[in-house]
């Protein structure tokens, strides 16, 4: 047999491909199906069947697409009976000498399967485990995107027990690795674990039902706003792309702004900051969780032009918003300010300060800062009085009251990526005197003598 784990590390998601024979599995694929062909491809195997283990929340699956591309046969998790490619636990799919057998693991949601590989060349037992979001390393997958939360983690740890029993030598591989919004804190970047490890390091699997349930609603992370559009993209019946999108020049992209569309501008923030079109927000497409960052602070129902260096980042960009289900997009613009300017269209430029700039504004008193960090972030330390405003408020960035009292609005983060992106929303939303804060962030601060308070104060 060959097994292969794909990862997608902009959403922390981890999909695989698998076969024996001349035949190939593929489980949770992502939406740039490129990677899965080329395998088979390498390993001389056909696509013969493609696994969901549930209605991801988090990105667009690409089950639809490679089926779509191989002719493979579909299966999602289907235990009403509603779809034509439904699988339910119990199920087995056979190929060459492997076999994978469903099994109902309902918590992170409802419809959930893991899958138990057995390679029956060598022994019926199973070998591997596709956990999918139940069992994760170092953590169990968050209850609560399809159900009260209290009554997936009960479903979970029922669903838990069952997997425990297979055996301490089966092998975890989850469909999410640190970096997803469906895990919690203790989310590893390791990729993979077997059941016998994750017993005897896991608190949450040594607890009973009640406490485990307190323990893992104790602290849930805010959910992401646009789950519902995810989902509902993923329990489509037919297969359909994004409609293509365009480079847009001169006249057709000032008619497009003209027309209310968000302009979403991928270059590193020195590059924005020197000249882009009025109002654009800046987020990096080199940055890490792209898409996750989209989908906290930007409506996917507004049409969107991306704005690049070249074309191969504009459709680096495009493929990391159609992930998280922004369909959307209006075309594409490449960089040029001085085109712009011959073109009528407005361009704008902004300024950064580094850290000696926002430690002197802070030890005068002349500087609102703006910490968007995450909560767990702001808890570990952050500068008396200062706003916490982490991703997602940005949404709504325009309802975020701070004084208009003339001083410089600095907007800090960890290191500086999260800043741009966060001060650009600012200034769109009409915030006077912006800047971002680059080479560092917060954290180092501490290390400057600037006294940093812990806690939620």
């Amino acid at each position: 047999m060959f097994f292969r784990q794909v990862l997608y590390r902009d959403l922390g998601c981890a999909s695989y491909i698998f076969g024996g024979g001349n035949g190939a599995v593929v489980v949770d694929p992502r939406w740039d199906i490129d990677i899965y062909l080329e395998i088979a491809r390498s390993e001389r195997q056909k696509i013969k069947h493609v696994i969901d283990t549930h209605d991801h929340a988090d990105h667009v699956s690409g089950r639809l697409r490679l089926v779509a591309a191989t002719g493979a046969q579909s299966h999602r998790p289907d235990p009403g009976g509603e779809f034509s490619d439904g699988i339910v636990a119990g199920d087995e799919i056979a190929v060459g000498p492997l076999r994978v057998r469903a099994i109902a693991t309902p918590g992170h949601r409802p419809e959930h399967l893991a899958f138990a590989v057995s390679d029956l060349s060598r022994s019926e037992e199973p070998w591997m485990l596709l956990t999918g979001d139940s069992l994760l390393v170092g953590d169990i997958a968050r209850p609560d995107l399809a159900s009260e939360a209290s009554e997936g983690a009960r479903a979970l740890h029922s669903s838990l027990q069952s997997l425990l029993g297979l055996g301490d030598h089966v092998e975890v591989w989850p469909a999410h690795v640190g970096g997803s919004l469906c895990g919690g804190a203790g989310l590893s970047g390791k990729t993979s674990s077997t059941i016998g490890f994750e017993r005897l390091n896991d608190p949450l699997l040594m607890m009973g039902q009640e406490q485990f349930v307190s323990s893992l609603t104790a602290s849930l992370p805010p959910r992401p706003p646009n789950i519902g559009r995810v989902v509902a993209l993923n329990r489509r019946r037919q297969h359909a792309d994004p409609d293509e999108f365009e480079l847009l020049r001169g006249r057709e992209l000032g008619a497009v702004l003209e027309s209310g569309a968000t302009v979403l501008d991928s270059r590193l923030p020195d590059q924005f900051d020197a000249g882009h079109l009025a109002g654009a927000i800046n987020l990096p497409v080199i940055a890490p969780g792209v898409g996750t960052r989209a989908g906290w602070a930007l409506d996917p129902e507004q049409r969107i032009v991306i704005v690049a260096l070249d074309v191969v980042e504009a459709e680096q960009m495009a493929s990391s918003l159609q992930a998280v289900g922004f369909w959307f997009l209006a075309g594409y613009g490449l960089a040029d300010s001085e085109s712009w300017r011959s073109a009528g269209l407005p361009v704008a430029e902004a300024g950064s300060w580094n850290l000696d700039q926002l430690e002197d504004g802070l030890r005068r008193d002349s500087v609102e800062l703006v910490d968007v960090r995450e909560l767990d972030e702001w808890t570990t330390g952050h500068v008396p009085g200062s706003h916490h405003v982490p991703l997602n408020r940005l949404r709504d960035v325009g309802a975020v009251r701070l004084p208009e009292n003339g001083r410089t609005t600095a907007v800090a983060c960890a290191a500086g990526i999260r800043a741009a992106f966060a001060a650009s929303l600012f200034r769109r939303a009409g915030r006077r005197d912006v800047v971002r804060v680059a080479g560092g962030g917060v954290p180092d601060l501490g290390a400057r003598g600037l006294e940093l308070e812990l806690g939620l104060t």
